[in-house]
């Protein structure tokens, strides 16, 4: 027998014993070999444990875990949001649906590392071709853009369609659904890192699923977002909202939640 393989088998039977005879199984050691960061032991008992929380229910597709903000839920609350320039928010809010306005919204508060979801879905009757036909946007931060698009048949320039980081990279690939269909983003991001003279120590970075699948793994933004541009990044781009483009084209948005981040170990 492999080492590996009994060195697992001893450490089920300690457990087991241990339960069986009423004693507490082992939470943690003190004797292991710490760690390369040098913060822990391997396996280190007095580690803080992961705070608790409640997970989406299984049978809710876009369900919110309990520690997620609710941007846009079933209570036809835009409390979250503003305009661009600060005023209050203009877009319509029905039955948890959301319906893309004239100007840009953006959320009251500000971001760094987050978890997003959202749902979107362009019109049913198709108008227009490339980007003119069903366009919007997500911006991370405010600066950094994940296209919304109808990709479904519609050719465009790559990294402008649906789920592009626009202008930088397009999708791995093209997982659109059909217009009128609702559509889901679920987005890992990482907000940029600057030192304490300005310079740039860490670029944005993001991952996204399209209707579940990977269109970007871990890939880092150049710099923020804009048509047919190539812009540098700036300290003041280290924090910021959530907003949702207005390209004209009607697009319906639902179910937007959002999870702060933190460090590991903290609460």
């Amino acid at each position: 027998m492999a080492r590996t393989a009994y060195a697992v088998i001893l450490a089920v039977a300690v457990v087991l014993s241990a339960r069986a005879s009423g004693q507490q199984a082992p939470i943690g050691y003190d004797d292991t070999p710490m760690q390369p960061n040098g913060k822990w032991r391997v396996h280190d008992g007095t580690r803080p444990h992961p705070a608790v929380i409640t997970p989406p229910p299984g049978d809710t597709p876009g369900g919110a875990p309990s520690d997620a903000i609710v941007l846009v839920g079933p209570n036809d609350d835009l409390g979250a949001w503003q305009m661009a320039d600060g005023s209050a928010a203009t877009w319509a809010m029905k039955g948890g649906v959301l319906q893309t306005g004239k100007g840009m919204l953006r959320t009251k508060q500000q971001f760094t590392d987050v978890q997003l979801h959202v749902e979107f879905a362009t019109p049913s009757e198709v108008k227009g071709d490339s980007q003119g036909r069903g366009n919007s946007g997500v911006f991370l931060l405010g600066h950094f853009e994940i296209q919304v698009l109808d990709s479904y048949q519609n050719i465009t320039y790559p990294d402008g369609q649906a789920a592009s980081m626009y202008g930088q990279y397009p999708p791995l690939v093209n997982a659109a659904r059909a217009p009128g269909q609702w559509q889901t983003y679920d987005i890992v991001f990482s907000a940029p890192r600057f030192a304490a003279d300005g310079k740039l120590e860490k670029p944005a970075i993001v991952t996204v699923l399209h209707n579940g699948v990977v269109v970007h793994h871990a890939t880092p933004f150049w710099g923020p977002t804009r048509h047919r541009s190539v812009l540098p990044y700036l300290p003041d781009m280290a924090k910021g909202p959530l907003a949702l483009q207005d390209h004209g084209n009607p697009i319906r948005y639902r179910n937007i939640w959002i999870r702060e981040l933190k460090d590991y170990d903290s609460r």
